[in-house]
């Protein structure tokens, strides 16, 4: 990515009060962050009201060291362990991000990008778990790994540590999800496993370089280990814990929920019980879970959606053209006229509330 390119990207992103839902609205109106502030002052408030179109006027004062950190950051990259800013409509976003309701506008990746197209299992957990416990994410997420699955986790302490260690031992390797910048490791006891996973499997942030954990980047943190892949598995969880989260956003993503049951005297298995109770699979064996997932590929397209991004973009449920809009990067009056021309071929279905949705495999 050009230096300015990132420029434009980080003053939407870092302006204050714009935040995600906003920065999506102008970047469906104007197709690319450069393009958001072209248009100018009168053209964004008609998107975001005065106030927020005032305050892209001016650039947040931290910019130009931010650019330039995150520059020299990508620069220190090599090819062992490559580093890359990946921006809605880049060829290695994530398709499984695309089908969420809320998928990042800009990730930042370091190590092995290819893993976002794999085939990917979420292992969650508590950050207090039983010896049990800890043992069960580990030979999980091992087994899985074996399988050719990829272990997608926190790198919290607990049991995203376990499901990581486990998963780093076989092909199917690991993806830590961290809410910090990638410049650093929280928490620091994982430091020595986050080097590991950057040189064999991948760190992924959306948060821009110097972040720090706040407490609320962990919740929106978990939509993204969610979203990436086709189920979560729940090791153990207390009935108060960011796992059930976890779990909720997999399953309005339409994803797989599993979950290992437990003691009934056991604290960290209530929330596993809460959820088989709801519907997840109960699981005590990774087989299970391999067979579960075993029939679909969900990054293998089929041919002609390989050949159309758009029905790539579009997924499997119901999406707006605004959502086309920032998931491709295109003009809206192009998606327009190309969803017209794949509503005549019968492979998209326009439906109330101008959203659509694509129809069949092709």
């Amino acid at each position: 990515m050009e230096r300015d390119e990132l420029a434009a990207w980080l003053r939407l992103l870092e302006t204050p009060g714009i935040g995600r839902v906003h920065a999506r609205k102008l970047l469906s109106a104007f197709g690319s962050p450069q393009g958001v502030f072209d248009a100018g002052i009168d053209a964004r408030q008609e998107i975001v009201g005065p106030p927020k179109a005032a305050s892209l006027d001016k650039p947040p004062e931290h910019l130009d060291a931010l650019t330039d950190a995150t520059m020299a950051w990508l620069a220190a990259g090599n090819e062992e362990i490559p580093r890359r800013v990946i921006p809605l409509g880049d060829p290695l976003y994530p398709r499984m991000l695309l089908e969420t309701a809320d998928p990042p506008l800009l990730l930042y990746s370091q190590g092995r990008a290819e893993l976002l197209a794999a085939s990917g299992i979420a292992i969650v957990g508590s950050r207090n778990p039983t010896p049990q416990g800890v043992e069960n994410a580990r030979a999980f997420a091992g087994a899985l790994s074996a399988g050719g699955i990829t272990v997608v986790s926190g790198l919290a302490l607990g049991i995203d540590g376990g499901a990581h260690e486990g998963a780093l031992t076989g092909p199917g390797s690991t993806i830590a999800v961290v809410g910090t910048g990638l410049d650093r490791v929280y928490p620091k006891r994982h430091h020595d496993l986050a080097h590991r996973i950057a040189r064999d499997g991948l760190l992924l942030s959306e948060y821009s370089l110097g972040m720090e954990p706040l407490n609320q980047n962990f919740p929106a943190r978990n939509r993204i280990i969610a979203g990436l892949t086709r189920g979560t598995l729940v090791v153990e969880a207390a009935m108060q814990s960011g796992s059930l989260i976890t779990a909720r956003l997999a399953t309005e993503a339409g994803r797989e929920v599993f979950a290992i049951p437990g003691s009934i005297h056991s604290p960290q298995a209530r929330g596993c019980h809460w959820l088989i109770k709801q519907g997840a699979k109960l699981v005590d064996s990774a087989q299970d879970i391999l067979e579960e997932l075993a029939p679909a590929e969900p990054n293998a397209l089929p041919e002609a959606a390989n050949d159309d991004p758009l029905l790539s973009a579009l997924g499997y449920e119901p999406v707006s053209l605004d959502a086309l809009v920032a998931r491709t990067g295109t003009c809206p009056t192009e998606i327009t006229g190309r969803l017209l021309e794949l509503e005549l071929d019968g492979k998209v279905a326009r439906l109330a509330g101008q959203l659509f949705q694509r129809i069949g495999l092709g």
